[in-house]
């Protein structure tokens, strides 16, 4: 049971591949589509721009300028837009995938010993999400982010934003740019150490490495922690450049967090379904499914605490976050569908211990919360990139098709590459006689 390997067959990388090219074909169809509707979008933006300025103001003519700015850009702003948000959302659940391992070391879990080859194979994603997430800026950042234009931080200038001149310290290009890089410096190095570990321990059987390798968990946790929340600020809360929430990094990582527990719940069913993992069995499941399930009421415990203690409070700079997205007939719909799919039907369809042990129910559970979350960061995104020109059909749908293609492949190719199950685990024996 500790020999196996799996084989990234010809059918599953022909299906891959079918995927990504429908997702290419939706995404050129939404663009089209963007394109042959943008004149009739740019009237009735121009108007909303103007009753904007006469209704909030100098700051919110300064946003009406902007929000003109992208309906003149129109599907080239909204692919801006995608590219950000999917590569935000697939790097997250590539990082969680290294943190759901690390997590098991400094815990010295033993259940989850046959199934950690799995999340540690999101790790192989980061570096691709790095370079993809460095092109983007350099390419769309004026488009994505109101603050990296020169004109506000011209005192005494027509368009100077006093606010955002007083964070220029941290948003500023040359600051945002090395952040990133170390960010995913970081986090690729610790997997690349992790992953090198975790081999040995294959080849040589010492308890060496097992020892090692929570030290080296405990570190990557601590720099996660950190990193984290700074990139949630950077990536996700700068886009909304005058809002702020202390609760942000807590947001984005329990977002992250779910989404990647049900990625990993799903691969492993996809496994144990073509004849792997004969080690796993529904004692593991469960475990899984009640990671989906708890952690859904924990991201909904964030969720509920951002918003409360924002209404509550009703001050300007924070409730427009919320005004912007419930006052809108294209966002409030996603507003609330996001609380049926990530809150209100995992916490009912998982409420029993059945249900957690049913492969039928956790690949239902784990594929809507999936795309609950995915809705999420859209919603993170969109709103405060297109403002009302924002919209959801094709474009979205197609770009989710070619980004799932290509994590899935690259996850697949990289475990195909090593054995599945760490052989030489030393806890392997209490996961085999796991109960539960």
């Amino acid at each position: 049971m500790t020999d196996e390997k799996f084989v990234f067959s010809s059918t599953a990388k022909r299906r891959l591949l079918i995927l990504a090219v429908v997702g290419v074909v939706l995404l050129v169809i939404g663009i089209f589509t963007t394109m042959n509707a943008g004149g009739h979008e740019a009237v009735e933006a121009a108007g909303h721009g103007a009753d904007a300025a006469a209704g909030h103001g100098a700051e919110a003519a300064g946003h009406g300028e902007v929000a003109e700015g992208h309906h003149e850009a129109g599907w080239l702003q909204r692919l801006y837009a995608n590219l950000w948000f999917h590569n935000v959302y697939f790097a997250g659940i590539a990082l969680i995938g290294v943190f759901f391992v690390a997590v098991q070391y400094v815990a010295q879990a033993g259940w989850s010993a046959p199934i950690k080859r799995i999340p540690l194979a999101f790790g192989n994603w980061l570096p691709i999400a790095g370079v993809l997430m460095l092109v983007i800026w350099l390419v769309a950042s004026h488009d994505l982010f109101h603050w990296t234009h020169k004109e506000l931080y011209e005192v005494g200038g027509p368009k100077f934003d006093e606010i955002i001149y007083g964070k220029k310290a941290f948003l500023n290009t040359g600051f945002y740019l090395f952040r990133m890089v170390l960010y995913f410096a970081l986090w690729y190095t610790f997997f690349r150490w992790m992953r090198k570990e975790i081999l040995q321990e294959d080849l040589t059987g010492s308890t060496q490495h097992w020892f090692k390798l929570i030290r080296i968990s405990a570190g990557f946790i601590v720099i996660f922690a950190v990193t984290s929340s700074t990139s949630a600020w950077d990536w996700i809360l700068s886009i909304d450049t005058h809002w702020f929430s202390t609760m942000i990094g807590w947001y984005v990582f329990a977002s992250w967090w779910v989404a990647g527990l049900a990625a990993i719940t799903l691969i492993t069913i996809y496994l144990k379904e073509q004849g792997y993992l004969k080690m796993v069995n529904s004692n593991h499941l469960h475990d899984l499914g009640k990671f989906v399930f708890g952690f859904s009421i924990f991201w909904t415990y964030i969720w509920i605490s951002q918003y409360l203690l924002i209404y509550y409070a009703n001050i300007p700079e924070e409730s427009v976050y919320f005004f912007e997205r419930l006052n809108s007939d294209q966002y409030a719909p996603v507003f609330y569908v996001i609380l049926l799919m990530n809150f209100v039907f995992p916490f009912l369809a998982l409420m029993t211990r059945d249900s957690k042990r049913h492969v039928m129910f956790l690949k239902i559970v784990c594929s809507v919360v999936l795309v609950g979350h995915w809705l999420d960061f859209y919603l993170m995104v969109t709103p405060g990139t297109m403002k009302e020109n924002g919209s959801f059909g094709w474009m979205e749908i197609g770009m989710a098709m070619i980004y799932l293609s290509a994590f899935l492949f690259v996850i697949l190719s990289n475990m195909a590459k090593v054995p599945l199950v760490a052989k030489n685990h030393p806890l392997l024996e209490e996961s085999l006689h796991h109960h539960i």
